[in-house]
């Protein structure tokens, strides 16, 4: 009788739950204690600063950030000089927006190849690795954002026979 008491067959959702006992409480325990350790550890230099590389098109920017009051370098220059359209500054700052840290990191960058726009979208990549460097807590933020993600669209290369990439020749039948 006892041996009959012990192998409880289950016929239902509900049978399961009485066997199964306070087990899910011990697992959940377990689960938090692993959610409250960070997966990553803040990466910086010498000078308490974080550096990532940012790439968009032919661009690559070098990016130091470091606390401050939210100057923005790049070669050398400020960035309302380097970059004098309004749209590309914006786009500079939109990880500062998306995390709520304007005017919180002084940001020094270097950028070679590619055009402005280009320019400006690799700043901002870099921007986005070093700041999840400096602060591992925002990287879920700027990655739901898409931030962290390298742009792979490149320019197409021109092929022989072809006028651009893929634009032919005008036809002349004679």
């Amino acid at each position: 009788m006892a041996d009959e008491t012990k192998n409880e067959t289950v016929s239902d959702l509900a049978d399961l739950k009485d066997i199964a006992g306070d087990a899910p409480e011990g697992d959940a325990v377990e689960i938090a204690a692993v959610a409250e350790v960070p997966l990553r550890e803040q990466e910086l230099d010498q000078y308490g600063r974080a550096y990532a590389t940012g790439r968009r098109k032919d661009a690559v920017a070098r990016v130091w950030l470091k606390p401050g009051t939210g100057k923005v370098t790049v070669n050398g220059r400020d960035q309302e000089v380097y970059f004098a359209r309004p749209t590309l500054r914006l786009i500079i700052n939109q990880p500062f927006a998306i995390t709520e840290r304007e005017g919180q990191y002084d940001i020094v960058a270097t950028v070679r190849g590619g055009g402005l726009s280009g320019q400006a979208g690799a700043v901002k990549h870099g921007i986005s690795q070093a700041l999840t460097k400096y602060e591992p807590a925002l990287r879920a933020t700027v990655k739901a954002a898409g931030f962290l993600t390298r742009d792979s669209r490149v320019v197409e290369r021109k092929k022989y026979g072809r006028a651009k990439a893929r634009k032919s020749f005008q036809f002349s039948k004679r």
